[in-house]
């Protein structure tokens, strides 16, 4: 009997195991109260900061990379670079939902150069939200052929920098580094008088299905049209959209009306959008009582070379073609008034403007263009550039493979612990 307890107790430990390894899953989102169920990238490999430039990790190009912050946290990081290409390194923070955030709070992402010089920043706040969402910057190093700042090859370092009221949680982070390649000429620098800054007619044809992701890693992909989808309260949506050299991106979006209260909620939903480089863009909120509320980016420029020259944050950030990323966050104080049922949210996208040819790249220009596999991920849905299914199928089929794999292998181990019990006595069926 002794001995039949003994492999029971194996086999409870086998399969307690198989659970806490299936639980265990790469990858995945965050809990509801974590991180609001963002998802991260799961081939990202985990890197420390350092609290010094000199013992700072060095990332490799095309990596993803994930971190921790903390409360008013610095963190250096270590990239190699050459005298051609230029580098962008994003940081996506990730605090849990519905913490409370002041309006300056947020995240600012800065690169220097071995001399201690500033070779561009971008900072992001949580505004006047007053809760926190992921929010997105990036940095960049950019040759400029007007300028001999930051142009040198060596060691650059990139600075994370946290600052935060009220949250003293540790904040996720993921790092993606990536490099554009130089151009065998550089062309005009200065930017075109004359742009069509209308806004076009919204799209056609009635709202069709698509729920987004919940990362950039599996945002659902969409291209110009009507797209529906539902928001809880907290949650944080995901979109992408293919954008080629001379086209526009237009986005606006709708809460439906609610009949369960007609209670006013500032800053009840926040649209933002980003670059291939998940740099941010712009950024818009709306208030909503009940009734539908709509709200619409302003007109920004088509996506040219020489935009990146400008001073301004949106026009800068539209300097490459590629995927742009489209969030949409519904606030945490919705529940309170309307409860915690999701509420309808409609997309609308619009893409102007012929494609016009790329820049004369000197090297593969990666992410940074608009390909036909592109545009027929946009035409059917598919989720992140490493997935083939949509965002909620890819979460639940992968815990769910990688769960009952680990399941089948726990029972095999029990079979046999079944098996070696057998000869000492009966086993309990």
């Amino acid at each position: 009997m002794k001995r039949q307890r003994g492999s029971t107790g194996r086999t409870a430990g086998v399969l307690a195991a198989a659970m806490c390894a299936a639980l265990a899953l790469p990858g995945g989102a965050w809990a509801a109260g974590e991180g609001g169920g963002y998802t991260f990238d799961g081939a990202a490999q985990r890197v420390k900061g350092a609290v010094s430039n000199l013992d700072a990790e060095r990332l490799k190009a095309g990596q993803s990379y994930r971190d921790t912050i903390q409360k008013n946290g610095k963190l250096y990081y270590r990239v190699d670079l050459d005298e051609k290409q230029n580098a962008y390194v994003s940081v996506v923070a990730v605090p849990r939902t519905a913490a409370k955030a002041g309006y300056s709070d947020g995240l600012k992402v800065s690169m220097q150069d071995g001399s201690g010089t500033d070779c561009g920043y971008q900072s992001v706040n949580f505004g006047g939200s007053g809760f926190t969402r992921p929010l997105a910057a990036y940095t960049h190093r950019t040759i400029d052929p007007d300028s001999s700042t930051c142009r040198q090859a060596g060691a650059y370092y990139v600075l994370v920098e946290r600052t935060s009221q009220d949250d003293s949680a540790d904040w996720e982070l993921e790092i993606r580094y990536l490099t554009e390649p130089g151009v065998k000429k550089t062309g005009p620098t200065a930017l075109p008088e004359n742009w069509a800054s209308g806004t076009p007619q919204p799209p056609t044809g009635g709202p069709q299905r698509r729920d987004g992701g919940g990362g950039f890693h599996d945002a659902a992909s969409v291209r110009q049209g009507e797209w529906r989808t539902d928001i809880k309260p907290g949650q944080t949506v995901y979109y992408r959209v293919p954008v080629d050299w001379g086209q526009q991106i237009f986005a606006t979006a709708e809460l439906g009306s609610s009949p369960v209260a007609d209670t006013f909620v500032s800053n009840a939903l926040t649209l933002s959008l980003m670059n291939p480089a998940r740099g941010y863009v712009a950024s818009r909120d709306l208030s909503y009582d009940g009734d539908p509320s709509t709200l619409a980016f302003d007109p920004e420029r088509p996506v040219a070379f020489e935009n990146r020259f400008a001073s301004d944050d949106a026009t800068n950030g539209l300097r490459f073609a590629g995927w742009y990323y489209l969030s949409a966050t519904l606030s945490p104080e919705i529940a309170k008034a309307y409860g915690d049922k999701p509420l309808p949210l409609t997309l609308r996208v619009n893409v102007t403007g012929q494609p016009k040819p790329a820049p004369p790249y000197d090297g593969d220009p990666g992410p940074f263009t608009v390909t036909e596999d592109d545009r027929d991920a946009a035409a059917t849905g598919q989720s992140g550039p490493q997935a083939a299914r949509s965002g909620t199928l890819r979460v639940v089929g992968v815990a769910g493979i990688g769960a009952g794999t680990v399941l089948v292998l726990g029972l095999g181990a029990w079979w046999l612990l079944a098996r070696r019990a057998a000869g000492a006595g009966p086993t309990p069926g």
